[in-house]
């Protein structure tokens, strides 16, 4: 839970709140994918390397011995790494083992679709390139949780609804982390989008996500979506005014206010 603290304001809240044994699958979940997208974003890294780590990460979780290959993997790159992804093992060592395969089977593929992403340079012409990407690092994380309700308590949901839910999150970070993207050489916005193309895209998205709230049965998958939903649609409206950021106490008014 501290390690979650210190990576996600988001994801801390709800996942803090939910009851044993699914708290500790979504934990892992989070946390293992966060490891990795670390790696991804990584600024001093080279981007071979990033491929060579990632593409290593998807092996590691598809063999028997996750922890020695995962530090035989990152040992050469301790002083570069941040603690979230040496700790990778540990995260995945967390998960319950009725539900590990599943987390660990789209941890890996996540792990192998960013090695692509990096290899293409994240190039986004196209809407359909955009729906690639925010699938392979966003829209897998509502698939796999959609699939650790069912694991919990036999909660269905509509796995189209469910990828929107993550890619409507996702479209938020990138509207929010335009200008540092750009800095950095990356342009997620496709070939000729401005910044109301990008918005309309986000809102299509986060609807879909209401959607899919709206479908679920009373319990701990209901009581989780809601509030990175909710802060979602409150960053995007803070976007469209001109804002940036939701400050600490707006983010606990709206936690406050969600039942």
């Amino acid at each position: 839970m501290t390690m979650l603290q210190k990576t996600s304001r988001t994801f801390y809240i709800p996942i803090s709140g939910l009851v044993s044994g699914l708290r500790e699958a979504v934990s892992s979940g989070y946390l293992c994918m966060r490891a990795i997208d670390e790696i991804e974003d990584h600024p001093e890294l080279s981007e071979p390397l990033k491929v060579k780590l990632l593409r290593g990460v998807d092996a590691a979780f598809r063999s028997n011995n996750l922890a020695a290959e995962t530090e035989t993997l990152f040992s050469p790159f301790r002083d570069k790494l941040p603690e979230v992804t040496l700790r990778l093992h540990e995260w995945a060592a967390l998960c319950p083992v009725s539900i590990a395969p599943t987390v660990f089977r789209y941890t890996a593929m996540m792990a192998d679709q960013m090695a692509d992403w990096v290899e293409r340079q994240w190039v986004i012409r196209t809407e359909s390139d955009l729906d690639r990407y925010t699938y392979s690092v966003a829209g897998m994380v509502g698939e796999m949780l959609s699939e650790l309700w069912l694991w919990f308590d036999g909660t269905k949901t509509d796995r189209n609804k469910a990828i929107a839910f993550g890619r409507g999150l996702q479209a938020v970070n990138i509207l929010r982390n335009r200008a540092e993207d750009l800095d950095r050489g990356v342009d997620f916005f496709p070939k000729g989008w401005e910044f109301k193309d990008m918005l309309q895209y986000t809102k299509r998205n986060l609807k879909i996500a209401d959607d899919y709230i709206s479908d679920l049965k009373q319990g701990p998958a209901l009581k989780f979506c809601k509030i990175p939903l909710a802060l979602a649609h409150a960053t995007t409206k803070l976007l469209s005014a001109g804002g940036s950021k939701l400050s600490r106490d707006a983010v606990m008014k709206i936690v406050s206010q969600i039942r």
